[in-house]
């Protein structure tokens, strides 16, 4: 695969198209390629009429039967259409590309792998964790963690440069989300470990083997079983306990449904804040001149910034609908039980919804709206205002204490066709 280029001396230029016949979306080198061929790939899906089909990936040890195949969404409006038509396309058959066990799907994906009314009740009742007065107590820390992390940053890193992704980006929504959920400082460590292993399929890194993966997911939900259990018979003051007391229609949250729901809530909170910033950075450092535009004017450029951040780094790259009866989209008919995948990464970079979407601009309107935390619809990303607070937060400090921080090389980007994962990535302040 040639390389191609973006980002040029004068500025930005439009990726260049790639052949049709010349990538595959399931070959697993197609997304360990140069990240310009791929942009290319997909303005060529963007620009082809109708839906492409893409058989599925077949992995030798995979203990599931291959898939029957995908159509690709690229576009915007498709993305923002099947989103927002769960009758229609459905979550409870699968999120990701390929099929396994409805038990295994609820258990890795709780409520973002059901449908109504099931995925309703559950929603209602995690959501009671997540009200406004949720909400604002971690707002009332989430400056005091920023800090500290700044100050430790500071203090242990003399020769001023770090691996900002393990020393600031994962740090952050970590201990936050953990101290939401009541989780003690010392099973930090444990907690991220687990959530690389989750997010890491695909990437040999993390993951080695689907027994590996299963065996780490296990431990993550015992560990949510007793915790959950825990506060139900001694409530604290964390969302665990809220989510735990709380009722709908004179419900609970089972400790099954607690356990699947902590692997979500503990990977999601971490995952889209955590690339969010490593994202930002490295956008920071490709395009000087935006920095200082949001540098110079924080409180003004903010609100748009983070969500550019999140349309240019995309954090999640895709998830799956199937549809529950004959239909149409883009001129391609469907038929029921056909998957469609939507590529949230394709649809931030239409050029038929937004201006020059290959620059990355912090004053850019906030519509048409990015689709980073979803594209509407019953499963909109549940900690989405917590996401953009915790960058706000962030990146105010950073801005304020060190303004000239800095990528320096390439990322280490993470192997992945889910996530737009960055592992490491060295940086340096004067």
């Amino acid at each position: 695969m040639p390389e191609h280029s973006i980002i040029s001396t004068v500025g930005i230029m439009t990726p260049s198209s790639v052949p049709l016949n010349d990538f595959d979306l399931s070959d697993v080198d197609f997304w360990i390629a140069d990240r310009a061929y791929r942009e290319g790939a997909f303005k060529t899906l963007r620009d082809t009429p109708g839906l492409v089909h893409y058989e599925e990936a077949e992995f030798e040890d995979s203990p599931f039967p291959r898939g029957a195949g995908y159509y690709a969404l690229t576009r915007h409006d498709d993305i923002w259409h099947v989103s927002r038509s769960p009758k229609l396309f459905c979550s409870g058959q699968g999120f990701n590309i390929g099929d396994v066990p409805q038990e295994m799907n609820e258990f890795f994906g709780s409520m973002i792998a059901m449908d109504d009314p099931q995925h309703f009740r559950l929603r209602s009742i995690v959501s009671k964790g997540f009200t406004p007065k949720e909400v604002g107590k971690v707002e009332e820390y989430v400056h005091d963690k920023a800090t500290r992390i700044i100050d430790r940053l500071i203090e242990n890193h003399p020769d001023k440069t770090c691996d900002f992704v393990e020393n600031v980006a994962a740090a952050l929504p970590l201990e936050i989300i953990c101290d939401m959920m009541g989780i003690p400082a010392e099973d930090y460590a444990k907690i991220f470990r687990w959530t690389n292993t989750i997010l890491g399929v695909g990437d040999p890194e993390f993951v080695t083997s689907y027994e590996d993966l299963l065996t780490q997911a296990m431990e993550m939900s015992t560990y949510a079983h007793a915790l959950g259990e825990e506060r139900r018979a001694s409530p604290a003051d964390d969302i665990t306990s809220v989510m735990m007391a709380a009722e709908v229609d004179g419900e609970q949250l089972t400790p099954q449904e607690f356990g699947s729901f902590f692997i979500l809530l503990v990977v999601a909170g971490n995952e889209t804040t955590r690339n969010a910033l490593s994202h930002g950075i490295k956008a920071f450092t490709d395009f000087p001149d935006q920095k200082e535009i949001l540098y110079s004017d924080f409180d003004a450029h903010s609100k748009t910034a983070m969500e550019e951040i999140v349309r240019w780094g995309t954090p999640v790259i895709h998830f799956r609908r199937t549809a529950t009866e004959d239909t149409e989209l883009s001129g391609t008919p469907i038929k029921e039980g056909e998957k469609v995948v939507m590529f949230y990464n394709s649809g931030n970079r239409d050029e038929r919804v937004f201006d020059n979407p290959y620059k990355f601009d912090v004053t850019r309107p906030l519509q048409p709206a990015q689709v980073g935390f979803g594209a509407g619809g019953p499963h909109f990303c549940l900690g989405a205002n917590l996401a953009r607070r915790e960058m706000t937060v962030m990146f105010d400090e950073i801005q304020r204490r060190l303004p000239s921080l800095r990528v320096i090389g390439e990322p280490d980007y993470l192997q992945s066709n889910f996530i737009n994962g960055i592992k490491r990535m060295q940086c340096a302040w004067d």
